[in-house]
Formats: C-alpha cells, sequence, structure tokens
C-alpha cells in the first residue's frame, strides 16, 4: 500500500471554537502510480476519517482506474493493503481537510 508517502506519527488534536473535534476527515492526493499484478491502477485520492488522535478509524483508496479500496473496523486490511496502523502527522494533513459528507459519499459508493 502507498501509505508510506505520508508521514505517520503523533500529532496535534484540532479543535473547532475552543471544543475538542472528536472525528476529522481528510482527502488528499497521491501522483505516485501503483500498479499490481500487471495492470497499472495509477495515481490515487486517499480519503481519512481520523480520532481525535490523528489515528485513522476509516480510509478510502480511489484510484485512477476506477479501483477503490476501503479499510474500517470490520474491513482491516486485504491483499492490496491494510488500514493504516499509525496516526497521520497533522502538519501532512492540516490543509487537506474536507467535510464529513463528502467523506460518506465516497464511503457509500
Amino acid at each position: 500500500m502507498m501509505i508510506d508517502s505520508l508521514s505517520l506519527y503523533p500529532c496535534h488534536s484540532l479543535t473547532v471554537t475552543g471544543q475538542l473535534r472528536t472525528t476529522q476527515y481528510y482527502k488528499r492526493h497521491f501522483d505516485e502510480p501503483r500498479t499490481e499484478q500487471s495492470e497499472v491502477w495509477g495515481t490515487c485520492d486517499y480519503y481519512f476519517e481520523t480520532n481525535q488522535n490523528a489515528e485513522v478509524l476509516r480510509q478510502i483508496e480511489v484510484y485512477e482506474n476506477g479501483k477503490t479500496l476501503k479499510y474500517g473496523e470490520q474491513f482491516k486490511e486485504d491483499e492490496f493493503g491494510f488500514l493504516a496502523d499509525q496516526p497521520l502527522v497533522h502538519s501532512d494533513i492540516e490543509n487537506f481537510e474536507i467535510n464529513k459528507t463528502d467523506f460518506e459519499y465516497q464511503w457509500q459508493k
């Protein structure tokens, strides 16, 4: 899985109007193309749902060729990858926040 393109270390919690938010959502694009079993999947948009400690709760990978991988509590890994097992780094994701609706739209596809 290409998750290693992100630095994965503990990060600071984000706040909104002085209150701790318990769930955040992010989308990051990675330009590194992926190939699986001689099939080019292309570049990828990663979607993350994280808790207040930036631990990934759910993750979606949407590739150029239309393939989508989804990981969460009920489905943590398969032959192509796995749910991130380290917290995301705040400085790597802080400018890529999206809203819950955008994340859920991708999750329900």
